[in-house]
């Protein structure tokens, strides 16, 4: 990234809790201001902004619907406006919900993809412009401005099973945009893709049987919410990076699944 006057600041949406907190944190621990995301969860997103800001000064909160263009279109503008400038955006916000083949409907895909696809496009484009607009009023002697944006997906990707079909459509829909955007917006804004395996437990899964299933891959584990923090970290920071995707699964993706971890 390229050093700003005052500390990069990052986007990362869905920071309120789970992984994206995790990521907020890391992101603060190594000197970025944090801008989180949240849709409904105002009190962890108020927890999140108070653990950032005792790590990295500056970080807010921002309170955005993913689903909705209109909102998406305003957010990055909306943490302009408080922070003075933002360098990278963390689509980490996600929207998972189970639908199968028998069961999937037009209006299931849209919602997945207009939250876990489109938004991310949305705020990708608006970085880009962001940065040609801070370029163009340093000058044309200034030192080239550089920017970046790091999509979380999912190793379900290249292990594909009939499960949770129209968040895997929204998650490939990503994957491919994430190469496309990075032809599109370089050289000012570079693109990568994370995709974490089984990192943490939900409703669906007992602790004895997240644990066993966390163990089913080549290395003996999955990845954890530190080890997917670190690479969206180092995405950040690695300028050679661009259109393609570090997935981080313990090889988990080699293996074949006939069903989702959630209902195994």
């Amino acid at each position: 990234m390229s050093a700003p006057s005052s500390p990069p600041t990052v986007l990362v949406t869905g920071a309120a809790k789970r992984l994206g907190r995790e990521i907020a944190l890391k992101l603060a621990a190594s000197g970025w201001r944090v801008a989180v995301h949240y849709r409904d969860s105002l009190e962890d997103a108020t927890k999140t902004v108070a653990d950032c800001a005792r790590l990295t000064k500056g970080s807010a909160a921002f309170r955005s619907n993913l689903a909705n263009e209109t909102a998406v279109r305003r957010l990055l503008p909306t943490v302009i406006e408080e922070l003075g400038h933002v360098d990278a955006v963390v689509n980490s916000a996600s929207t998972f919900e189970h639908d199968t083949a028998a069961s999937f409907s037009f209006a299931a895909m849209d919602k997945h993809m207009r939250s876990n696809a489109g938004a991310a496009i949305l705020l990708s484009q608006a970085l880009h412009q962001h940065l040609a607009q801070r370029q163009q009023a340093l000058g044309p002697k200034a030192a080239p401005l550089g920017g970046a944006v790091v999509n979380l997906l999912d190793q379900k990707l290249w292990n594909q099973n009939p499960d949770f079909m129209s968040y895997t459509l929204s998650k490939a829909a990503l994957e491919a945009a994430t190469t496309m955007l990075a032809l599109a917006l370089s050289p000012s804004v570079r693109v990568v893709g994370v995709a974490p395996g089984l990192t943490l437990t939900s409703h669906l899964l007992s602790e004895d049987k997240f644990a066993a299933l966390h163990k089913l891959s080549p290395l003996g584990r999955s990845s954890t919410p530190q080890d997917v923090a670190a690479t969206v970290l180092f995405a950040l920071q690695n300028q050679s990076i661009t259109g393609t995707t570090l997935l981080v699964d313990g090889g988990q993706h080699l293996m074949r699944f006939d069903r989702d971890f959630s209902l195994m």
